[in-house]
Order: structure tokens, then C-alpha cells, then sequence
């Protein structure tokens, strides 16, 4: 059975004290709406994680995650965090392959799956990002885009490992531009992703995958969005860092 998830991501924002109260009152507003197969996750700056961690204990349909690890186990990578640290404070979940990491940070399909591999040898699951620039549709040549990062990335998994991982579809040109995509571009993209996993794994695989939707989800356009058949939730961005929005958005699923 596929989780419904919502995911916040707050990037680079919000110091400590901001992170702490932002969580606190989403905890608050939230903390009977989300049941069943539900799942509200909170990806924070690493100076929150272990706070919030804290924070969620006794929630245990609140998680928290963290958004970006380094493929490596250890060793001297001054500046990165690795994925047994993150696991080591309480945190379940860990971003991966965001558009932003990809385009500013030169991640590639490549080290994306070393980076998968880490995180689930250490116990974290990863929400695995993919999606096409504005340029790549335009050029139709999308679901090119998107079967290469899904084949790159993570179809060298076994099924047990795949079944461990969530998928966030992100429209690159739809991130922080207030353009979202419309619910049946969405729908097409997102069954096309449970379509390419059942070729590889088994149709039951691709069924009980959750796929999310990663640009420009808002309270606004939602319930539309989640109406569609293969959508499983969001991967939340800007409304995440208003606690009435996000939470909105989770009771969205009720």
C-alpha cells in the first residue's frame, strides 16, 4: 500500500529559532490530522534536524529529513554531512537529487545512485527527485529526460531496496516561478514513472510506489493535484515555510 506523504523542504531558510517555532506550530496544527497511511515529513537545514527530531517523539506520523547527504560513508569531506550522521540524530528521511543540487551542484545521474545506496545502507529513505527543465519539454524529449534519471539513478536497485524509496516528480521549470503544472501534465508524468517501474520491477512494485509532486504545490491547487490517480502526495518548497499553508495542504488528504 502506497504512503500519502507530504513533504516540506526548506531549503536554505529560517535560523535556528525560526526552524524550531515554524515546526512547533506545525506540530501543533497537524498533529491529529494526519493518519492511516499518511505521513508528514519535515526537511530541514542540518542545524535543525536534531531538534526537530526531539520535537516530533510521540508523533510518529511526523518525521523529519534531511536535504542532501554525501555518497561517501566518511572520511575528509569538510563541509558535507554523511548519511549514518544524519541517521545518528533520529531523522528518517533524506532529499535527494533535488533540481537544485543537479543544477548548481553538478550532481549527476551517477553519483545520485552512489548517494541512493549510502543513504539506504544507512538506514534513511530517500525521496528521490527527478524532473525536466523547461527547455527539455519544450523540446519534447521529457520522458527521455525522465526515464535516464530514473534508469541512472535508481533502477540498479533490487526490488527490496526500490521499495524503500520515495519518488518526488519535480517540473524544474514549475519550481519557485508561482507556474505549476497543470493536474493532468502531472498525472501524464507521474503514470509514466509507475509505468517504467513496472516494466522493471513487477506492476505490484509500481503500486505500492509513492510518487509525489514537486513544484508549486500550494493550498490552492492541492486537492486537484492529489485527486489524480497516481499522485501520492508533495514535495513541498515555499508553502512549507508557513505553517497554516502546509499544514492546509496535509489536511488536504482528508
Amino acid at each position: 500500500m502506497r504512503k500519502k506523504i507530504v513533504a516540506g523542504n526548506w531549503k536554505m531558510n529560517l535560523d535556528y529559532n525560526e526552524g524550531l517555532s515554524l515546526f512547533s506550530e506545525v506540530i501543533n496544527i497537524i498533529k491529529d490530522e494526519v493518519t492511516g497511511t499518511q505521513q508528514a515529513v519535515v526537511c530541514s537545514p542540518f542545524i535543525h534536524l536534531h531538534s526537530l527530531v526531539q520535537l516530533a517523539k510521540g508523533y510518529d506520523k511526523i518525521s523529519v529529513g534531511a536535504q542532501n547527504a554525501h555518497q561517501a560513508e566518511s572520511g575528509a569531506y569538510t563541509g558535507e554531512i554523511s548519511a549514518k550522521q544524519i541517521k545518528s540524530v533520529g531523522a528518517e528521511y533524506v532529499i535527494l537529487g533535488h533540481s537544485e543540487r543537479r543544477q548548481y551542484f553538478g550532481e549527476t545521474n551517477k553519483l545520485l545512485a552512489k548517494k541512493t545506496d549510502t543513504a539506504l545502507a544507512n538506514g534513511l529513505t530517500p525521496i528521490f527527485c527527478i524532473g525536466e527543465t523547461l527547455q527539455e519539454r519544450e523540446a519534447e524529449t521529457h520522458f527521455d529526460i525522465i526515464k535516464a534519471q530514473l534508469v541512472e539513478g535508481i533502477f540498479h536497485l533490487d526490488e527490496a531496496s526500490f521499495s524503500k524509496l520515495v519518488i518526488a516528480y519535480e517540473p524544474v521549470w514549475a519550481i519557485g516561478t508561482g507556474v505549476t503544472a497543470t493536474s493532468d501534465q502531472a498525472q501524464e508524468i507521474h503514470a509514466f514513472i509507475r509505468q517504467e517501474i513496472a516494466a522493471k520491477y513487477s506492476q505490484a512494485v509500481a503500486d505500492a510506489t509513492t510518487i509525489l509532486y514537486g513544484g508549486s504545490c500550494n493550498p490552492k491547487n492541492a486537492a486537484e493535484l492529489f485527486a489524480q490517480a497516481d499522485i501520492d502526495g508533495g514535495l513541498i518548497g515555499g508553502a512549507s515555510l508557513k505553517s497554516r499553508d502546509f499544514a492546509d495542504i496535509v489536511k488536504v488528504f482528508n
